[in-house]
């Protein structure tokens, strides 16, 4: 258990922690990846497909960092571009249409912020997204196993179910980013990260997500089985539930709310 906030976020950011792809090559089976958003291109920060959570199909869709030098120039280090974001998007669609639950693993900075990226509408790609997710009427779970940041993270986190890794993170901006912009020093950091209320412990506290997933043995085989045992269980729980749709938007009107003194 780190100490500070910013001890969690170097953590988060670690290049050994399992990325996206080893979560679904050792959850799920028979994964098949789908390419390309039927617009631009295909975008390689976020991998998405279909297969198997034992035995029910579901729909996968993970930003992947990479791990070497080479993998993260690949993969942007993560960080998707529009393409990325509409890839997902039409993903989750099928999904809905063949009634496949969804499972979202998120690990990013944020989206990329290039002049391309901009100019192939980036802003819009992520709007749509928390638009369409918010009226899918299928489960949708949300884990966040590193990184989580800013709208990049939440346009595959609008979920009826959100976790986080223990020593994951989630803010609306980077803690460098925020202590350039109010102290105008990314030195900082590290009391902007006390003050974003960005860990996994904080972000339970203020109902952000449900559930923090212990990483005392992550990488290991047990680490995935237990995994795969809550998602079997929460996606059981999900699947009776008749209005998803509702529950969703009742969940995230209801984030913030503070409690009201009645007369």
């Amino acid at each position: 258990m780190s100490e500070t906030a910013y001890e969690r976020v170097k953590l988060a950011r670690d290049s050994k922690r399992p990325t996206g792809l080893d979560y679904i090559k050792n959850i799920f089976k028979d994964f098949i990846e789908f390419h390309g958003d039927r617009r631009y291109a295909d975008d390689p920060a976020i991998v998405g497909g279909i297969a198997k959570l034992n035995n029910t199909p579901v729909t996968v869709i993970a930003i992947e960092k990479g791990h070497s030098t080479k993998e993260r120039t690949y993969r942007n280090f993560g960080m998707p571009q529009p393409e990325g974001y509409r890839k997902a998007l039409r993903l989750m669609k099928q999904a809905e249409k063949f009634g496949r639950p969804i499972i979202c693993i998120v690990d990013t900075s944020g989206a990329y912020c290039g002049i391309g990226a901009e100019e192939r509408g980036q802003g819009q790609a992520i709007a749509e997204n928390l638009l369409e997710m918010s009226t899918l009427c299928v489960p949708v779970i949300s884990i966040l196993i590193g990184e989580g940041g800013s709208g990049g993270a939440l346009a595959l986190a609008v979920a009826d179910r959100v976790w986080m890794l223990q020593n994951a993170v989630y803010s609306v901006i980077s803690p460098e980013g925020c202590a350039s912009i109010l102290w105008k020093d990314s030195v900082k950091a590290e009391t902007a990260a006390e003050s974003l209320k960005l860990t996994a412990e904080d972000a339970k506290s203020l109902g952000v997500i449900e559930r923090i997933l212990s990483e005392n043995d992550i990488g290991k085989k047990e680490f995935y089985d237990r995994i795969r045992t809550l998602l079997t269980e929460e996606l059981k729980e999900l699947s009776g539930n008749i209005d998803l749709t509702q529950n969703r938007y009742d969940r995230f009107r209801n984030l913030g709310v503070s409690a009201v003194v009645k007369e």
